[in-house]
């Protein structure tokens, strides 16, 4: 009956031995843990001290080439928002996104020159266009088809489709102005429906229903067409008077003439 009293005292001497402090590898992890955690909070520390000491300021910000549409009070703005740090230590990264925010900036290269200077290469939008939608934002279409927001005060052509079809317009506005300009006429206008049927409206008002483009009968084809029976083929007069004129018949073509005429 008095064996199980050693056997208490060997399961209390065991939980003793169980102990944190007793167990030498878990006490240098969590050392070794604390240790980790106090370098990252004195690297952090020491960072931020750095950043604000008045050691190796950025004295100059450099725009390196002249821009025609990025006021001098927005790239202020902007360096005062993106400009933490001192020479070694400012993102290059947070400035070139701080400008890029810009309206007409289209990307931004960021470079430093030793020993104190912000170096700015620039690149505006080229607008071709204005991007017309129903919410009546003002947008552009620059020369690479790509829509961005800003107003322009000259006079643009205007496109007109679903989301995202900016570049394919752009194209073809391309190739039709390089047509039109033999009989020295203009496209004011390029529309694109969700059916992807294509309008061109001339500098003169006169509107081109060119239809979608088909393998057959392909929208290049028609509009070489009508540049073709613009000339000595079509009655001037009665051309004057038309208000659209319908290419998507494989063979010729219809007029429509303006609703007073037809009423006459």
């Amino acid at each position: 009956m008095a064996r199980p009293k050693p056997a208490r005292r060997r399961r209390t001497a065991e939980s003793a031995e169980d102990g944190f402090w007793d167990r030498p590898a878990l006490m240098n992890l969590v050392a070794d843990i604390l240790i980790v955690f106090g370098i990252a909070a004195m690297a952090w520390a020491i960072a931020t001290s750095i950043q604000r000491l008045p050691i190796f300021p950025l004295r100059e910000v450099v725009v390196a080439r002249a821009v025609d549409n990025v006021t001098r009070i927005q790239i202020e703005q902007a360096i005062r928002a993106a400009l933490v740090g001192n020479y070694f230590t400012v993102d290059l990264d947070q400035v070139r996104n701080v400008f890029e925010k810009l309206p007409w900036v289209r990307q931004v290269e960021v470079r430093r020159r030793w020993p104190d200077t912000l170096v700015l290469q620039i690149e505006e939008h080229v607008a071709v266009a204005r991007w017309q939608q129903a919410d009546n934002e003002a947008r552009l279409v620059n020369n690479f088809g790509e829509v961005f927001a800003a107003a322009s005060d000259r006079e643009l052509p205007i496109f007109s489709g679903p989301e995202g079809t900016a570049a394919p317009i752009m194209t073809r506005y391309l190739e039709f102005s390089q047509v039109l300009n033999a009989v020295e006429r203009t496209p004011a206008v390029l529309a694109l429906s969700t059916r992807e049927a294509w309008q061109v409206t001339l500098d003169d008002g006169l509107v081109i229903e060119l239809g979608r483009d088909e393998a057959k009968h392909t929208l290049s084809e028609r509009m070489a067409r009508f540049v073709a029976w613009y000339g000595p083929a079509l009655d001037k007069t009665r051309l004057a008077r038309a208000k659209v004129v319908d290419m998507r018949y494989p063979n010729g073509f219809a007029l429509r003439l303006q609703q007073s005429d037809m009423e006459s």
